[in-house]
């Protein structure tokens, strides 16, 4: 097991709750744009987009050792699978027939965006982010002292 190994594993949660929180502003930032796509003939309002993660493929030795019913490295992190739009949850009508994006009943589609549902995403995708930069500054430290008892 490399020395680093739990450091790359901190890393690749990092780099990944780093764009959860990315997509969230994105969802956030839009939560009123009716024109967001060109679609049919017509504007479509925004549709919310979420991030999808999935383990990180490990290594060749880790598989082979997998393979070998060997012990092998307990995880090798995370990584974004896609990012996907919610196309199943409509928005939310708003009667405003003098909106330039209103149907001929005047109603405005508005973007299915729930900001409470991404304040709720952000804090989650926040505080996974706080505690993997807490694991990682652990492990700088333990690397740290060990390196100060190998000069003495």
């Amino acid at each position: 097991m490399s020395m680093f190994h739990s450091m790359n594993t901190t890393a690749s949660a990092l780099t990944s709750q780093r764009l959860r929180m990315d997509v969230i502003s994105s969802n956030m930032a839009n939560v009123d744009t009716t024109r967001a796509t060109f679609e049919n003939g017509e504007w479509q309002p925004y549709k919310r987009k979420s991030v999808v993660l999935k383990p990180q493929e490990g290594n060749f030795s880790s598989m082979l050792n997998t393979a070998m019913n060997k012990p092998s490295h307990a995880g090798e992190g995370v990584t974004v699978s896609r990012i996907i739009e919610d196309n199943e949850t409509p928005g939310e009508l708003l009667y405003d027939p003098e909106h330039p994006d209103a149907n001929e009943d005047g109603y405005v589609e508005l973007p299915n965006v729930d900001p409470l549902r991404e304040m709720v995403d952000l804090m989650s995708a926040t505080r996974s982010y706080e505690g993997n930069v807490t694991v990682f500054n652990a492990n700088k430290s333990m690397m740290m002292q060990a390196l100060q008892i190998g000069r003495s």
